[in-house]
């Protein structure tokens, strides 16, 4: 990460205690409540580490499950319709159109998908900024542990869909467990928050790019064993490790992760004041020294951000269910390292973006980011083979490096005691684009598949080239205001 962008998108100077003056800030009626001092753990870790092994760990159950989760649903539904998905003479030759019976498959599994993830990301949508404003007067603990144990409990119903052959909409319970204690999503918003307390600004460089490395690190990690194993033994021992990975996270949380913010004993989980900033950030901004300028530059790279991460989701749900049906017809280990390589993407948009920042304006490498993202989405719109798969999956370098500078940009537009509303407005725009991008796509897919079977990544390139003409003009429009004032 880059220096500036960090310290714009984190908290500022001085570590835990210039972090605890601001935790009144947007709740007035709690100053002069009691206070406790952070609680330590019942064990200290040797090791100079805090939440990254939890970054690491969550990430990779979540990513673990994902693909097996899809994959698992294709083999349900082709089994209660009778579609024998171990002869499918069609994926020797791409110019047989598959039949009703396949089509049928692919359009369940797809609304499906759709259902479960509606089922998390709808509720998820306002549990994850209450449970992150929560935890800035009770604790980064509670929130590094409840969602973890959420997505445990998923995966013990999933397991149960698997042993005793329920039907699958049993997958929407676990879902819904998972998003009412704040799904993943939680738990990244903690562990930087957790990072924000605990580093002062030269450090927190070096802290938050660790963070970044676990969520590729562990992904890689995860779709290569995950594709594997899923082709030696099936389904249910990569999901027992899910659980086992899950529970393992929140108990290192317990046993190891010191608290990192004073504790407030009043506070209260269940109060409308947690979402008052999240509004109040766009009603007030633009008030102090930057008028109405200010204020549409705001809404606009809020656009930008929803569209970027909207595709960035939606397209991705559907890389699966594109490599298991003809002309790919991918098994469980291709499967794997196609994740691989799109998590790879994490390890080299970071390292570019800290190269690319020494030459170039933030915006323009948000630009190039967004063009690395629509290069791959358009190879993906017409891959027919194996090797076109993973040429789109290399295009895909530098795609993760546009949010970085979109997050900073929004910081920049308000002021320092603005900074925690704003990020809690971007977290429920974070799960809107779960939500929205999740319903689109996976409508669209099976909707498209009569004339084209790629159009849903046609259409998400095409969605990436607003975000991408909006950042370069107000980047020219912002060098234009310079010159003219330094004219002047």
């Amino acid at each position: 990460m880059y220096e500036p962008d960090t310290a714009a998108i984190l908290p500022g100077d001085g570590g835990p205690q210039a972090d605890d003056a601001n935790l009144s800030l947007g709740h007035e009626e709690d100053t002069g409540a009691p206070t406790s001092r952070p609680t330590g753990p019942p064990f200290a870790c040797p090791l100079p580490v805090s939440v990254e092994p939890v970054m690491f760990l969550s990430v990779f159950a979540v990513v673990l499950q994902a693909p097996l989760t899809t994959q698992y649903l294709w083999d349900r539904i082709s089994e209660d319709l009778g579609y024998n998905v171990s002869k499918r003479s069609e994926c020797g030759n791409s110019s047989v159109e598959p039949d009703a019976l396949q089509k049928e498959v692919e359009t369940l599994t797809a609304h499906w998908n759709l259902y479960i993830s509606l089922a998390g990301f709808s509720v998820g949508l306002l549990v994850v900024p209450l449970l992150g404003s929560w935890s800035d007067f009770a604790g980064r603990r509670p929130v590094l542990i409840i969602p973890n144990l959420g997505l445990a409990m998923q995966v013990v119903v999933y397991l149960l869909v698997m042993y005793l052959k329920l039907p699958v909409v049993y997958f929407l319970v676990g879902r819904l467990l998972s998003g009412l204690t704040g799904d993943f999503n939680s738990i990244l918003a903690a562990c930087f928050a957790y990072v924000a307390d605990t580093s002062d600004r030269r450090a927190r460089t070096f802290r938050v790019a660790v963070l970044e490395a676990c969520i590729g690190l562990s992904g890689m990690f995860s779709s290569i064993i995950g594709g594997h194993w899923r082709r030696m033994q099936g389904y249910i021992n990569p999901f027992w490790l899910v659980l086992s990975t899950s529970l393992a996270s929140a108990l290192y949380v317990f046993l190891f992760v010191p608290e990192s913010v004073v504790k407030d004993p009043s506070a209260k989980l269940l109060t409308v004041r947690h979402h008052k900033a999240v509004w109040h950030i766009f009603s007030t901004v633009g008030s102090e020294g930057g008028g109405r300028v200010l204020r549409c530059k705001l809404w606009v790279y809020m656009l930008c951000f929803f569209l970027v991460v909207a595709v960035h989701i939606g397209s991705r749900e559907l890389y699966v269910l594109y490599e298991l049906s003809p002309p790919l017809c991918w098994g469980p280990t291709l499967i794997g390292y196609g994740s691989a390589a799109l998590h790879l993407g994490y390890l080299s948009s970071l390292l570019g973006l800290k190269v690319m920042l020494c030459w170039l304006e933030d915006s323009w490498v948000a630009v190039i980011s967004l063009v690395s993202n629509i290069t791959g989405l358009l190879v993906f719109s017409v891959a027919n083979s194996t090797l076109l798969m993973f040429t789109g999956y290399g295009s895909l370098f530098f795609f993760m490096a546009a949010t970085p500078v979109l997050r900073s940009k929004l910081s920049k537009l308000v002021s320092p005691s603005e900074q925690g509303a704003l990020f809690s407005s971007v977290a429920c725009v974070e799960s809107l684009c779960f939500l929205v991008g999740s319903g689109l796509f996976n409508s669209i897919y099976p909707a498209t598949l009569h004339f084209m079977k790629g159009f849903a990544f046609l259409f998400a390139a095409i969605i990436l080239l607003i975000p991408a003409g909006i950042i370069g003009s107000l980047q020219c429009f912002e060098k234009k205001e310079r010159s003219d004032s330094t004219a002047s």
